[in-house]
């Protein structure tokens, strides 16, 4: 247990359902094993990987006045800029040494869900950058769509229609997240990592990280390992609503990101997270006599507001913002 397996995926997309099924075997295996692998095999080229990292360098080298005329913490539905510290993933141990730039479903101000002011719904908030805002808009719907590719490959042994995750998807909260991680040598302290031991939120997360290294996963035998970066592939884990519906049958996994020494660490996570008022709780199949339910109902966004208030100070304070 100190590898992640590293899955192909290609015939997900191909007309072969006995190769369909060895991939969905494959998924499945690793989901209840460690709750983290690579794929290969996936439509996301390298050139768009390469323009997508380009804009992100380009807009974390700006000044920090222009980054922070998107601050996060001056909205309600949690878009924009996050500045080094904003979060803290381990609360025994300092705020993370990371910036960040989040964007979700483009929602305008005149919808009806932004007017009736639901949580996490809204437009998104773009820096001034020739070609950012076509180009994420582009990437964020493609990583959605690869996300729910995997999740269909997961209905299979979790005993649910093949469309289920698909029908709970539609309108998604799913976020696409851009972070720095400056060099460890600029910490306030040594304790300050680049991301503080955590388990994601969500649904399922699919990770680019870039040649500096510094990812680290929790095995079950709690063991930290090394996810090192693996040219052409995605890191993909679940997070803790996978493990809510699945009732632990699939896990969500600690991990934590050391910022490595002498170079800046670049990545980009898509955390595919449903409609809001999705309800999340144990999937039929995962419960019995024998194994009850283990966690309460309650929706996506009741869960997500939950953990955001343990991550960021900004969201537990009960002044309003734009």
């Amino acid at each position: 247990m100190d590898t992640l397996p590293i899955i192909d995926i290609t015939a997900l997309y191909r007309d072969d359902p006995v190769a369909r099924q060895d991939v969905a075997d494959a998924i499945d295996q690793a989901c209840r094993q460690w709750g983290f692998f690579y794929i290969k095999g996936h439509p996301i080229s390298p050139e768009r990987i390469a323009q997508v990292q380009a804009m992100a360098k380009a807009f974390f080298a700006l000044e920090p006045d222009e980054k922070l005329k998107i601050d996060i913490t001056q909205t309600r539905h949690h878009r924009g800029y996050g500045a080094i510290a904003t979060e803290q993933l381990d609360p025994a141990l300092p705020s993370d040494l990371k910036e960040t730039f989040d964007m979700g479903l483009h929602l305008p101000a005149d919808h009806p869900d932004v007017l009736a002011g639901k949580p996490l719904r809204g437009p998104n908030r773009h820096p001034d950058l020739p070609g950012w805002e076509a180009l994420m808009q582009q990437h964020y719907l493609d990583m959605q769509s690869l996300a729910q590719t995997l999740l269909r490959a997961m209905t299979v042994h979790l005993g649910i229609a093949t469309d289920f995750f698909d029908l709970r998807f539609q309108d998604p909260v799913s976020v696409l997240r851009m972070i720095h991680y400056p060099p460890r040598q600029t910490a306030s302290c040594a304790e300050q990592q680049g991301a503080g031991a955590h388990t994601d939120y969500g649904c399922v997360t699919l990770l680019y990280q870039d040649s500096a290294g510094g990812l680290q996963v929790r095995n079950v035998q709690g063991q930290w390992i090394d996810a090192p970066p693996i040219d052409g592939t995605f890191v993909v884990n679940l997070g803790d609503m996978m493990a809510r519906w699945s009732n632990d049958r699939y896990l969500s996994t600690p991990h934590r990101v050391v910022s490595p020494l002498g170079v800046d660490r670049y990545s980009m996570p898509f955390f595919a997270e449903p409609h809001p008022d999705t309800v999340i709780e144990c999937l039929p199949g995962c419960h019995s006599d024998e194994h009850l339910a283990k966690y309460p109902s309650t929706t996506c966004a009741q869960f997500l507001l939950s953990r955001f208030a343990d991550t960021y100070a900004y969201r537990r304070e009960p002044e309003a913002v734009n």
